[in-house]
């Protein structure tokens, strides 16, 4: 191509060749665009499905100063990807804090943040979502009591109240009250409309929970308006990484229902309880197979309830450590209207090309499908 180029000042003409111009142009175009060069970005398997993006325990980022940018990490990943994922909900099985309240962050060595601290950097993390996204939360033990669960104190209805993300003004259909007779997110059901899946809810349940939240649950899930809806189910602790289900666990709480309890007051009994979600459970390993659980049983009309547990804190082979090196899990939902595809993957890993390609993990028991049919 050649041709002139003429700009003039006030005291020069500068003549540049056209195609000298095009080179310096297309030298600028990512500085013009602002581009950012990423190798995290993700793709559903099928363009008309959608996901729901399931959190494990944050304990371990947030107990500790230096860990709790990981955390934020993951929440600003899942806000950048919302379309991009087409992202229905975010899904955290609890443990939000390492102490629910002391003020002497080293008295248990176990944290360098008070549990303020501790509560506002997880609280700060899902502003994130806030007014973007709906976000489920269960408690988990170590959000009750001073260090886990000695009572039912909770200061979680104080960073969480009802009224914090707008997104969940016309999502949560039901709150049950908590062991104080205040109705909070402890206990809260959400009701998700979908074109390829129809109507699913979304039921949260407290730590070891009370026999009203139990009851609570089981006659929502019964009403007439949820008799074709299918029911996701998510507690802080329901199967350990074995499959198996505690009938008690060591913690001071009375009316406490564990493991075992919830599924035969609830889980089994109730038709439409399709899935089951849960942390809690861990062994500090780098074998990851020691932070997942996955079973599938019968209940009592014959359909099959899936039940999954993810805890991802001790992934980096210690209780000590960074918090989960960012693992999380992408549940695409996929336009049959029956199947989920689970993926497991790390933000961290995935933001830079060096270490993209340990981003995902490809175990049988990290990335399967099963049916909620």
């Amino acid at each position: 191509m050649t041709g002139s180029f003429l700009v003039e000042g006030d005291t020069s003409i500068f003549q540049l060749d056209i195609f000298s111009l095009l080179l310096l142009l297309c030298g600028m175009l990512p500085l013009l665009a602002g581009a950012q060069r990423r190798a995290d970005r993700q793709t559903l398997s099928n363009d008309r499905s959608f996901s729901m993006i399931l959190l494990g325990d944050p304990q371990g980022y947030t107990k500790y100063d230096i860990n709790q940018p990981l955390f934020d990490l993951c929440t600003a990943w899942i806000a950048d990807n919302v379309d991009h994922l087409n992202i229905k909900a975010v899904l955290c099985t609890g443990d939000l804090v390492e102490q629910n309240e002391t003020a002497i962050p080293l008295a248990f060595r176990k944290t360098d943040q008070t549990s303020a601290e501790q509560w506002r950097a997880a609280s700060r993390a899902f502003e994130r979502l806030d007014n973007k996204l709906p976000y489920v939360v269960c408690t988990g033990n170590h959000d009750y009591g001073y260090t886990k669960s000695e009572n039912r104190l909770s200061r979680f209805p104080d960073y969480f109240p009802m009224t914090r993300n707008e997104c969940w003004r016309h999502k949560i259909v039901s709150v049950c009250n908590n062991a104080h007779g205040i109705p909070t997110l402890e206990n809260a059901a959400y009701e998700f409309h979908t074109d390829t899946w129809g109507d699913l809810l979304v039921v949260s349940l407290e730590f070891a929970p009370r026999d009203e939240a139990i009851e609570w649950a089981r006659k929502l899930v019964a009403e007439p308006r949820y008799a074709n809806t299918r029911v996701i189910l998510l507690t802080h602790s329901f199967i350990a990484w074995k499959g198996n289900r505690k009938k008690t666990e060591p913690y001071e709480l009375t009316d406490a229902n564990y493991q075992q309890a919830i599924w035969d007051k609830l889980v089994y009994p109730s038709s439409n309880i399709r899935l089951v979600i849960c942390g809690h459970e861990c062994h500090p390993t780098t074998d990851y197979f020691e932070t997942v659980g996955f079973r599938t049983d019968k209940n009592a009309a014959g359909k099959s309830v899936a039940q999954m547990m993810f805890n991802a804190q001790t992934a980096d082979g210690q209780w000590h450590g960074n918090g989960g090196d960012c693992w999380l899990r992408i549940l695409e939902f996929l336009p049959d209207g029956r199947t989920v595809s689970v993926r497991t993957f790390s933000p961290m890993f995935a933001l830079s090309p060096v270490t993209c390609d340990k981003a995902w993990r490809t175990a049988d028991y990290d990335q399967f499908t099963f049916d909620m049919e």
